[in-house]
């Protein structure tokens, strides 16, 4: 069996843990996503937009942090900021994806072999 409920994928069950706080703010994000940001149009200047970037840092962060990340990503939406991708920092304690595969498997970088003759 699965961790995940059925019928909803990994993209769907986002605020499992995330707490009561978090989860109604959420809700006013995605609020915002399905009845006004199709009025306004496509108007970010960063990828992800700053509306799943707000989702994912209420999920990760919590509602406190999570909604300090979300109004200084905002405040950086704007025309003297060139924009790009901007990713939500890891949670603090967890390991950054560029260590996380080398932590799972215990196995340290392989080292580079000398070439015979030189």
């Amino acid at each position: 069996m699965t961790s995940q409920r059925e019928g909803r994928g990994p993209s769907e069950n986002t605020a499992g843990g995330a707490s009561p706080a978090a989860r109604s703010l959420m809700l006013l994000v995605r609020a915002y996503r399905r009845f006004l940001s199709p009025l306004l149009g496509q108007q970010c200047r960063f990828y992800p937009s700053c509306s799943a970037y707000g989702l994912e840092a209420l999920e990760v962060h919590g509602a406190l942090r999570g909604s300090w990340l979300t109004v200084r990503r905002i405040g950086r939406c704007q025309p003297f900021n060139r924009g790009g991708y901007d990713p939500v920092p890891p949670a603090k304690g967890t390991a950054s994806s560029t260590t996380a595969g080398r932590a799972e498997s215990g196995l340290a970088p392989a080292e580079p072999k000398e070439l015979p003759g030189a």
